[in-house]
């Protein structure tokens, strides 16, 4: 249990750094494609983890990623958002048998395509929501939903490029 707080605190610190100190950085195409890998941190949080403390978990890594970025809440509404949708969209996706204890959200327990139907959805949800209350209004709408798109396929790629440098330890059970 202390292991596993402490492997998320890592992971916390080591994707809010990556995010503020290059990702934010990295802007393809003219600003229209920018990488948010801070949300696999939420989209890896351990299915068993209490609603509330998935809310207060946004609300933090979003807060500290608008320190890095100057945003004023704009990235905490966005993480608390996904936060609150998750429960709720895992239920809905859930195998037939439902989830066993101790299962991550990932590539390494539910496979590829469960995986892409999940982070995609959530990394959209998150993106339209940032951008749109980035803009603040419907005013070139086509050019923000380009950009929503853009940087959706981009936080994708990295994100499951990222699930196969997450090594964990398999447990005896089939998958």
């Amino acid at each position: 249990m202390a292991s596993e707080i402490l492997k998320n605190i890592g992971r916390f610190v080591f994707l809010v750094l990556l995010q503020g100190l290059i990702l934010n950085e990295v802007n393809l195409w003219q600003g229209m494609a920018i990488p948010y890998l801070y949300i696999l941190f939420l989209l890896m949080l351990p299915l068993e983890t209490p609603r509330w403390l998935e809310l207060l978990i946004g609300l933090v890594l979003g807060l500290t990623i608008d320190m890095f970025t100057n945003t004023l809440g704009i990235h905490a509404s966005a993480c608390v958002l996904i936060a609150y949708i998750r429960p709720l969209y895992l239920k809905g996706i859930a195998p037939r048998d439902g989830y066993e204890y101790g299962q991550r959200p990932g590539i390494q327990d539910f496979g590829l395509t469960w995986f892409i139907k999940y982070a995609a959805v959530l990394i959209l949800i998150h993106h339209l929501w940032l951008f749109f209350v980035e803009v603040y209004s419907f005013k070139g709408f086509f050019n923000t939903f380009l950009r929503v798109v853009l940087s959706t396929i981009f936080t994708l790629l990295l994100t499951i490029i990222s699930q196969y440098f997450i090594v964990t330890k398999r447990s005896s059970r089939q998958i």
